[in-house]
């Protein structure tokens, strides 16, 4: 396998992965609070989430993960 093709896939399962825990720690908090996170921390999340796709998408041209995070919001 390609070393660049090795590293397209690695970055984007690492965004992968990193809305996966941004998304955890929301539903940990509701959980834990017994109510939603802060209005803040939803927004800096989504903002987190955002970069995490646009490098995912940079490196690799698919819209799953994209299609992914429209469900979470």
């Amino acid at each position: 396998m390609e070393i660049g093709e090795m590293l397209r896939d690695l970055l984007w399962l690492n965004a992968v992965i990193a809305t996966e825990i941004i998304q955890l720690t929301e539903n940990t908090s509701a959980l834990v609070h017994k109510a939603s996170p802060p209005m803040r921390c939803l927004e800096e999340h989504q903002a987190l989430r955002a970069v995490a796709l646009a490098i995912a998408e940079k490196y690799r041209k698919e819209d799953s993960l994209r299609m992914h995070l429209i469900g979470h919001g």
